[in-house]
């Protein structure tokens, strides 16, 4: 019984064609074309390529596809050609490919529960610890000779701060300031900042006001 790749390499050497000048021509593989005159169509790469690659091989050497694929399709065992592991092991194969899917889910839904607590906590750490506060300016114990001083400092944006009894607006970067009047002598001027969670952080910046400002 004639076999499909025994008809193409009887065709090929009767043309005198080497698998070189056919790889050339088709673009397949060397080693493809060898599989198919041989019959080890499990070695290609999957069964469209096989019958792909059989079709062009004829083609090639001018064999009706009519002749040439019906003894493929007799001899070419699909399910059989690409059955990788015994039956007695797909069904592990399976279920290893099913409790990998299992584990990586859980992988993902494990990180993505960390990401949220993370998040949650940073939006309401301020819940557990008081807010921040950093005097930008005037400098501790500063000395000036004015009859004003300008109080900059930072914190959470959302905070509320006053500067002595007075409230004060805070910009998106939690930048906030405020300018208030002073008498010559020693002053100390308090800071309070209150967060949505009702805590609480204070500073004092003592100012020394020159008199004949």
């Amino acid at each position: 019984m004639t076999k499909a790749g025994e008809k193409l390499q009887t065709a090929r050497l009767e043309k005198g064609l080497t698998l070189e000048d056919v790889a050339k021509g088709t673009r397949i593989k060397i080693d493809f074309l060898r599989n198919i005159e041989e019959g080890k169509y499990n070695k290609l790469p999957s069964v469209s390529y096989a019958y792909g690659f059989v079709r062009n091989y004829a083609g090639f050497l001018e064999i009706p596809e009519k002749e040439i694929m019906p003894l493929f399709k007799r001899e070419f065992d699909e399910e059989k050609a690409y059955r990788v592991l015994p039956k007695g092991f797909e069904k592990a194969e399976e279920f290893s490919v099913a409790r990998f899917k299992v584990k990586r889910t859980i992988a993902v839904l494990a990180v993505l529960f960390i990401l949220f607590l993370g998040y949650i906590s940073f939006q309401y750490r301020y819940a557990f610890i008081d807010p921040p506060l950093e005097i930008l300016s005037p400098a501790k114990n500063f000395t000036i000779s004015s009859s004003q001083v300008t109080i900059i400092g930072k914190t959470d944006p959302n905070a509320t701060v006053y500067v002595g009894m007075g409230l004060v607006s805070v910009d998106q970067n939690g930048v906030f300031k405020k300018t208030i009047n002073v008498f010559p002598g020693e002053t100390i001027v308090a800071v309070r900042v209150i967060n949505k969670f009702s805590r609480e952080t204070d500073k004092q910046i003592k100012i020394e006001i020159k008199a004949g400002s």
